[in-house]
């Protein structure tokens, strides 16, 4: 089972998404990475860092971000971790977070997440 980070340039909006993929599959390795380490809005190399080492196994982690300078730091993160199994992940932070830890759960291998993750961005909610 992977582990999965959550990086958000809101520390509340990291926990929620957190929590409610907790609720989906409570075995799930999951971390918050969100805001900066004063509790401002932002993104912190820090907090992603060390959410990764929280939650690493031998099956790698899974990294969703919200936008813009997430992704960067999320990147910047992964130049320094090339000897881990670390997979950044595009797709809508919401589905594709509890998409990701129903597969962790199921087995599904981090390579083939991203495949199983866009089909988040099709999801529809509302039939027309």
């Amino acid at each position: 089972m992977f582990g999965i980070v959550i990086v958000s340039h809101s520390e509340k909006l990291a926990e929620g998404v957190t929590e409610l993929m907790r609720m989906m599959a409570h075995d799930v390795k999951a971390a918050a990475a969100g805001g900066t380490e004063d509790g401002g809005l932002g993104t912190s190399y820090e907090k992603i860092s060390a959410a990764i080492d929280a939650v690493y196994t031998d099956d790698g982690v899974a990294v969703l971000m919200d936008m813009g300078s997430a992704v960067m730091t999320a990147e910047m993160v992964l130049e320094d971790m090339e000897d881990r199994q670390i997979k950044l992940i595009d797709a809508p932070l919401v589905e594709g977070a509890v998409l990701a830890a129903v597969e962790s759960a199921a087995g599904t291998p981090l390579d083939a997440l991203a495949e199983k993750v866009q089909e988040a961005r099709n999801m529809r909610k509302i039939e027309n």
